[in-house]
């Protein structure tokens, strides 16, 4: 009878563990740049958050920083990701120039054709040839926007000639790069710090999508936003990483990995391009709806800025040789990856 009674008591041990180790609880932190009305959060990592806290049936749990709320500045959200002071973090690569010098092969005129889904399928499709820049951390996603449009306080702009002499701002160097090709002078500076330069006219303008002009109400500001036509309608593009650290999502069981492995990669790429191209729009209303207009180039405009910034791109070519990196073979794999995925 006491053995029966041991291997019962054994039993209900046993069953307890297993049930605690199943219920067990994650929370995990989320700290972005943006506030929590942008599309980031609203229409990407709330959707996949809740998605996540669904499937693991509330085992894990997030908690969403906007705004830099947890401290730091936006250049240090890699740091914060890497070293474990947040455990996810959606970022820009362009705000720690030299950790990532492949991935910015994605922001160089002519790779980017203005279709953000198509140019994160070709991210996904060359993940393997830019892995190097992300073997610090747990990849959840790496993504563009729909691409940089020319945001201007006062002048109205044709052709490249008409920056000249400009003060424009940008996220990353490489931004930096081909507004130089223009003539002008690059202001970098993340996102945030936007709006009131240009109202203190710090800058006479900036390169950033039509998605962030609700958020940072660039509308009341902005008096000429200038885009080409149809196919490589914008100036280029900034790529994202949406991160983990790595130590965290190692530590957590294995079907808690499951779920998130299964929420990120190339379907969640491809829904985030869907993201940011349609909330395009939305931005553009805003401006032609406010003090401003949305102006569309013609080819041949658009052609002007083009030819000047095509130097860019043999620049980066050169310098990625002192990385090791065959910059040429990379510039020409991302133009055929984007290429087979637009439409």
């Amino acid at each position: 009878m006491k053995h029966i009674t041991k291997l019962l008591a054994g039993a209900a041990v046993a069953t307890m563990v297993s049930f605690g180790a199943h219920a067990q609880e994650v929370t995990l932190t989320v700290h972005h740049f943006l506030g929590p009305k942008a599309p980031a959060q609203s229409k990407m990592i709330e959707p996949w958050a809740k998605k996540i806290e669904e499937e693991s049936n509330g085992r894990i749990k997030f908690e969403i920083f906007p705004s830099m709320s947890l401290g730091g500045n936006p250049p240090e959200l890699y740091r914060q990701v890497r070293d474990g002071v947040a455990d996810i973090v959606w970022t820009l690569p362009g705000y720690t120039p030299g950790v990532f010098p492949r991935i910015e092969v994605f922001e160089l005129p002519g790779v980017h054709l203005g279709d953000a889904r198509a140019t994160n399928l070709a991210m996904w499709d060359l993940k393997d040839e830019f892995a190097e820049d992300l073997k610090d951390v747990h990849t959840l996603a790496v993504h563009v926007h729909a691409g940089q449009a020319i945001h201007l306080t006062n002048k109205e702009v044709r052709t490249v000639d008409d920056v000249k002499g400009l003060k424009l701002r940008t996220p990353t160097r490489t931004g930096s790069w081909v507004i130089e090709s223009w003539g002008a002078e690059p202001v970098g500076m993340p996102v945030p710090a936007l709006p009131q330069a240009l109202s203190l006219g710090v800058v006479d303008g900036g390169l950033v999508p039509f998605e962030v002009v609700p958020p940072l109400k660039l509308a009341e500001l902005i008096s000429y936003s200038v885009e080409g036509e149809g196919a490589n309608s914008r100036f280029g593009t900034s790529t994202f990483l949406f991160a983990m650290n790595k130590e965290r999502y190692e530590s957590l069981p294995d079907d808690l990995k499951e779920i998130i492995d299964r929420n990120s990669g190339r379907d969640f790429a491809a829904e985030i391009g869907d993201v940011f191209n349609n909330v395009e729009e939305v931005g553009k209303k805003m401006i032609n709806e406010g003090k401003g207009q949305v102006v569309q180039l013609t080819a041949a405009e658009k052609a002007t800025f083009d030819d000047a910034s095509a130097s860019v791109v043999d620049r980066w070519i050169e310098e990625s040789k002192s990385n090791g990196i065959d910059g040429a073979k990379l510039v020409e794999d991302a133009k055929a990856a984007v290429l087979a995925h637009t439409k």
